[in-house]
Protein backbone atom coordinates (compact mmCIF):
# COMPACT_ATOMS: atom_id res chain seq x y z
CA UNK A 1 0.00 0.00 0.00
CA UNK A 2 1.05 3.62 -0.94
CA UNK A 3 1.02 6.59 0.58
CA UNK A 4 -1.05 8.45 -1.11
CA UNK A 5 -3.49 8.23 1.28
CA UNK A 6 -1.88 10.34 4.01
CA UNK A 7 -3.41 13.82 4.13
CA UNK A 8 -5.99 13.76 2.27
CA UNK A 9 -9.18 15.04 3.08
CA UNK A 10 -12.08 11.94 2.37
CA UNK A 11 -15.59 12.79 2.66
CA UNK A 12 -17.73 9.15 3.45
CA UNK A 13 -21.32 8.59 3.42
CA UNK A 14 -22.58 6.10 5.56
CA UNK A 15 -20.06 6.78 8.13
CA UNK A 16 -21.77 5.54 11.19
CA UNK A 17 -21.71 2.08 11.43
CA UNK A 18 -21.03 -0.68 8.68
CA UNK A 19 -18.86 -0.41 5.62
CA UNK A 20 -18.24 3.34 6.29
CA UNK A 21 -17.31 3.29 9.71
CA UNK A 22 -14.81 0.39 9.31
CA UNK A 23 -13.56 2.60 5.94
CA UNK A 24 -13.10 5.78 8.21
CA UNK A 25 -10.83 3.65 10.79
CA UNK A 26 -8.87 2.26 7.84
CA UNK A 27 -8.40 5.52 6.23
CA UNK A 28 -7.35 7.08 9.55
CA UNK A 29 -4.79 4.56 10.29
CA UNK A 30 -3.37 5.63 6.66
CA UNK A 31 -3.33 9.37 8.04
CA UNK A 32 -6.57 10.26 5.91
CA UNK A 33 -8.84 13.43 7.35
CA UNK A 34 -11.88 12.36 7.57
CA UNK A 35 -15.20 14.06 6.85
CA UNK A 36 -18.06 12.09 8.13
CA UNK A 37 -21.62 12.30 7.10
CA UNK A 38 -24.61 9.84 8.44
CA UNK A 39 -27.92 10.55 9.90
CA UNK A 40 -27.01 9.86 13.37
CA UNK A 41 -25.36 12.35 15.07
CA UNK A 42 -24.70 10.26 18.83
CA UNK A 43 -22.92 7.49 16.60
CA UNK A 44 -21.05 9.79 13.83
CA UNK A 45 -19.57 10.90 17.45
CA UNK A 46 -18.56 7.41 18.94
CA UNK A 47 -16.69 6.97 15.07
CA UNK A 48 -15.07 10.01 15.22
CA UNK A 49 -13.52 9.48 19.00
CA UNK A 50 -12.29 6.38 17.64
CA UNK A 51 -10.45 8.17 15.21
CA UNK A 52 -9.38 11.08 17.02
CA UNK A 53 -7.72 7.72 19.29
CA UNK A 54 -5.89 7.42 16.31
CA UNK A 55 -4.51 10.96 16.10
CA UNK A 56 -6.47 11.31 13.04
CA UNK A 57 -8.54 14.08 12.60
CA UNK A 58 -12.54 13.55 12.07
CA UNK A 59 -15.14 15.76 11.39
CA UNK A 60 -18.89 14.90 11.98
CA UNK A 61 -21.69 16.09 9.59
CA UNK A 62 -25.58 14.46 11.00
CA UNK A 63 -27.45 14.85 7.26
CA UNK A 64 -30.40 12.90 6.38
CA UNK A 65 -29.18 12.80 3.09
CA UNK A 66 -32.55 10.75 1.68
CA UNK A 67 -33.60 15.08 1.70
CA UNK A 68 -32.23 17.44 -0.66
CA UNK A 69 -32.35 20.41 1.15
CA UNK A 70 -30.32 18.48 4.13
CA UNK A 71 -27.81 17.33 1.15
CA UNK A 72 -27.65 20.84 0.08
CA UNK A 73 -26.75 21.83 3.69
CA UNK A 74 -24.13 19.05 3.89
CA UNK A 75 -22.56 20.53 1.07
CA UNK A 76 -22.19 23.78 2.29
CA UNK A 77 -20.75 23.15 5.62
CA UNK A 78 -18.32 20.99 3.93
CA UNK A 79 -17.18 23.56 1.55
CA UNK A 80 -17.39 26.28 3.68
CA UNK A 81 -14.61 24.02 6.31
CA UNK A 82 -12.45 22.18 4.17
CA UNK A 83 -10.88 24.26 1.28
CA UNK A 84 -9.75 21.13 -0.58
CA UNK A 85 -11.96 18.34 -0.53
CA UNK A 86 -9.51 15.09 -2.22
CA UNK A 87 -12.28 12.27 -2.19
CA UNK A 88 -16.30 11.78 -1.58
CA UNK A 89 -16.97 8.22 -1.12
CA UNK A 90 -20.59 7.89 -1.79
CA UNK A 91 -21.39 4.67 0.25
CA UNK A 92 -24.82 5.49 2.19
CA UNK A 93 -27.27 3.22 0.71
CA UNK A 94 -30.61 1.91 1.56
CA UNK A 95 -31.25 -2.15 0.42
CA UNK A 96 -34.70 -3.37 -0.50
CA UNK A 97 -35.47 -7.12 -0.62
CA UNK A 98 -39.15 -7.65 -2.06
CA UNK A 99 -40.48 -9.14 -5.38
CA UNK A 100 -42.08 -6.67 -7.97
CA UNK A 101 -45.04 -8.82 -7.89
CA UNK A 102 -45.30 -7.68 -3.88
CA UNK A 103 -44.72 -4.66 -4.71
CA UNK A 104 -47.30 -3.06 -7.20
CA UNK A 105 -48.66 -0.86 -4.52
CA UNK A 106 -45.30 0.18 -2.82
CA UNK A 107 -43.82 2.70 -5.54
CA UNK A 108 -42.53 4.57 -2.46
CA UNK A 109 -40.02 1.49 -1.56
CA UNK A 110 -38.81 2.71 -5.32
CA UNK A 111 -38.81 6.48 -4.54
CA UNK A 112 -36.86 6.27 -1.14
CA UNK A 113 -34.49 3.76 -2.62
CA UNK A 114 -33.69 6.13 -5.30
CA UNK A 115 -33.46 9.49 -3.11
CA UNK A 116 -30.57 8.04 -0.98
CA UNK A 117 -28.95 5.77 -2.97
CA UNK A 118 -29.27 7.92 -6.10
CA UNK A 119 -29.97 11.49 -5.97
CA UNK A 120 -28.15 11.72 -2.60
CA UNK A 121 -24.67 10.60 -4.35
CA UNK A 122 -25.35 12.78 -7.49
CA UNK A 123 -25.68 15.98 -5.52
CA UNK A 124 -23.06 15.34 -3.52
CA UNK A 125 -20.85 15.04 -6.32
CA UNK A 126 -22.18 18.02 -8.36
CA UNK A 127 -21.43 20.12 -5.54
CA UNK A 128 -18.00 18.97 -4.45
CA UNK A 129 -16.94 18.10 -7.80
CA UNK A 130 -16.38 21.88 -9.26
CA UNK A 131 -13.37 22.36 -6.79
CA UNK A 132 -11.54 18.75 -7.81
CA UNK A 133 -11.90 20.57 -11.33
CA UNK A 134 -10.81 23.47 -10.79
CA UNK A 135 -7.47 21.84 -8.59
CA UNK A 136 -6.93 19.00 -11.61
CA UNK A 137 -7.03 16.26 -8.52
CA UNK A 138 -9.57 14.68 -7.23
CA UNK A 139 -11.68 11.37 -6.50
CA UNK A 140 -15.60 10.21 -6.62
CA UNK A 141 -15.90 6.67 -5.12
CA UNK A 142 -19.54 5.29 -5.59
CA UNK A 143 -20.34 2.58 -3.56
CA UNK A 144 -22.07 0.15 -5.71
CA UNK A 145 -23.07 -3.86 -5.37
CA UNK A 146 -22.30 -7.26 -7.20
CA UNK A 147 -25.98 -7.25 -7.84
CA UNK A 148 -25.91 -4.45 -10.47
CA UNK A 149 -23.25 -7.17 -12.92
CA UNK A 150 -25.79 -9.86 -12.58
CA UNK A 151 -29.95 -10.85 -12.88
CA UNK A 152 -30.73 -10.47 -9.27
CA UNK A 153 -34.37 -11.41 -8.42
CA UNK A 154 -36.10 -9.79 -5.32
CA UNK A 155 -33.97 -6.56 -5.29
CA UNK A 156 -35.61 -4.18 -8.04
CA UNK A 157 -35.85 -1.22 -5.96
CA UNK A 158 -32.25 -1.49 -4.47
CA UNK A 159 -30.80 -2.88 -8.34
CA UNK A 160 -32.72 -0.09 -10.17
CA UNK A 161 -30.93 2.66 -8.35
CA UNK A 162 -27.65 1.46 -7.97
CA UNK A 163 -27.40 0.80 -11.80
CA UNK A 164 -28.55 4.06 -12.08
CA UNK A 165 -25.62 5.49 -10.10
CA UNK A 166 -23.55 3.24 -11.82
CA UNK A 167 -24.72 4.48 -15.19
CA UNK A 168 -23.43 7.99 -14.02
CA UNK A 169 -20.50 6.96 -12.98
CA UNK A 170 -19.97 5.30 -16.36
CA UNK A 171 -21.02 8.77 -18.05
CA UNK A 172 -18.90 11.24 -15.43
CA UNK A 173 -15.85 8.91 -15.77
CA UNK A 174 -15.76 9.62 -19.67
CA UNK A 175 -16.20 13.02 -19.42
CA UNK A 176 -13.67 13.78 -17.15
CA UNK A 177 -10.58 11.74 -18.65
CA UNK A 178 -7.65 14.13 -18.93
CA UNK A 179 -9.25 16.15 -15.86
CA UNK A 180 -7.17 14.78 -13.52
CA UNK A 181 -10.49 13.93 -11.50
CA UNK A 182 -10.96 9.86 -11.38
CA UNK A 183 -14.38 7.82 -11.00
CA UNK A 184 -13.97 4.53 -9.47
CA UNK A 185 -16.46 1.81 -8.39
CA UNK A 186 -16.61 -0.41 -5.89
CA UNK A 187 -19.02 -4.01 -6.54
CA UNK A 188 -19.46 -5.38 -3.19
CA UNK A 189 -20.83 -8.75 -2.81
CA UNK A 190 -22.88 -9.80 0.20
CA UNK A 191 -21.37 -7.82 3.30
CA UNK A 192 -22.10 -8.99 7.03
CA UNK A 193 -23.44 -5.52 8.36
CA UNK A 194 -26.29 -4.09 10.20
CA UNK A 195 -28.42 -4.00 7.15
CA UNK A 196 -28.47 -7.59 5.93
CA UNK A 197 -29.20 -8.68 9.37
CA UNK A 198 -32.76 -8.71 9.32
CA UNK A 199 -32.57 -11.30 6.52
CA UNK A 200 -32.85 -14.70 7.83
CA UNK A 201 -31.93 -16.69 4.70
CA UNK A 202 -28.43 -14.50 4.37
CA UNK A 203 -27.42 -16.11 7.75
CA UNK A 204 -26.70 -19.67 5.15
CA UNK A 205 -25.03 -17.25 2.52
CA UNK A 206 -21.35 -16.60 2.55
CA UNK A 207 -20.64 -12.80 3.33
CA UNK A 208 -17.69 -10.55 2.88
CA UNK A 209 -16.64 -8.87 7.01
CA UNK A 210 -17.22 -5.12 6.84
CA UNK A 211 -12.79 -4.99 7.70
CA UNK A 212 -12.62 -6.59 4.56
CA UNK A 213 -15.18 -4.61 2.43
CA UNK A 214 -12.86 -1.40 3.70
CA UNK A 215 -9.97 -2.49 2.05
CA UNK A 216 -11.79 -2.32 -1.01
CA UNK A 217 -12.40 1.21 -0.63
CA UNK A 218 -9.35 2.09 0.38
CA UNK A 219 -7.80 -0.09 -2.84
CA UNK A 220 -9.50 1.97 -4.95
CA UNK A 221 -8.43 5.27 -3.11
CA UNK A 222 -4.72 4.26 -2.96
CA UNK A 223 -4.73 2.53 -6.76
CA UNK A 224 -7.56 5.10 -8.70
CA UNK A 225 -9.10 2.03 -10.83
CA UNK A 226 -12.30 2.15 -12.41
CA UNK A 227 -13.90 -0.82 -11.13
CA UNK A 228 -13.31 -3.13 -7.32
CA UNK A 229 -15.13 -6.68 -8.23
CA UNK A 230 -14.23 -9.94 -7.38
CA UNK A 231 -14.26 -12.33 -10.29
CA UNK A 232 -17.54 -14.12 -10.00
CA UNK A 233 -19.01 -10.47 -10.27
CA UNK A 234 -16.98 -9.97 -13.37
CA UNK A 235 -17.38 -13.15 -15.14
CA UNK A 236 -21.54 -12.54 -14.55
CA UNK A 237 -21.32 -9.39 -15.77
CA UNK A 238 -19.51 -10.78 -18.77
CA UNK A 239 -22.26 -13.61 -19.12
CA UNK A 240 -24.96 -11.14 -19.08
CA UNK A 241 -22.99 -8.64 -22.16
CA UNK A 242 -22.48 -11.64 -24.57
CA UNK A 243 -25.81 -13.50 -23.51
CA UNK A 244 -28.18 -11.85 -22.25
CA UNK A 245 -31.35 -14.22 -22.45
CA UNK A 246 -30.25 -17.42 -21.34
CA UNK A 247 -28.40 -15.70 -18.59
CA UNK A 248 -31.07 -14.03 -17.79
CA UNK A 249 -33.20 -17.15 -17.42
CA UNK A 250 -30.52 -19.32 -15.80
CA UNK A 251 -29.90 -16.59 -13.09
CA UNK A 252 -33.75 -16.79 -12.16
CA UNK A 253 -33.99 -20.56 -12.43
CA UNK A 254 -30.82 -20.71 -10.22
CA UNK A 255 -32.38 -18.15 -7.58
CA UNK A 256 -35.95 -19.48 -7.22
CA UNK A 257 -34.45 -23.15 -6.29
CA UNK A 258 -31.87 -22.00 -4.34
CA UNK A 259 -33.86 -19.39 -2.37
CA UNK A 260 -36.86 -21.74 -2.40
CA UNK A 261 -34.30 -23.69 -0.40
CA UNK A 262 -32.80 -21.55 2.07
CA UNK A 263 -36.21 -20.34 3.16
CA UNK A 264 -37.34 -23.66 4.16
CA UNK A 265 -33.84 -24.15 5.85
CA UNK A 266 -34.60 -20.48 7.74
CA UNK A 267 -37.76 -21.52 8.69
CA UNK A 268 -36.82 -24.63 9.93
CA UNK A 269 -34.26 -23.52 11.88
CA UNK A 270 -37.04 -21.16 13.53
CA UNK A 271 -39.28 -23.37 15.17
CA UNK A 272 -39.02 -24.00 18.78
CA UNK A 273 -37.27 -27.96 19.53
CA UNK A 274 -39.47 -29.98 21.02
Amino acid sequence: MSNAIAGKTIVITGASSGIGEATALHLARRGARLCLVARRADELARVQTEIRALRAEAWIYPTDLSKSGEVEACADALLAEHPRIDVLVNNAGRSIRRPVRESLDRIHDFERTMDLNYFAAVRLTLRLLPGMLERRSGQIVNVSSMSTLMPTPRFAAYVASKSALEGFSRTLAAELVGSGVQVSVVNFPLVKTAMTAPTAVYRYLPQMDVDDAAEWIVRAIDKRPYRVANRLGEAWNAATALLPGPTVHWTGRLFQVVGKRLQQRAERDARPAE
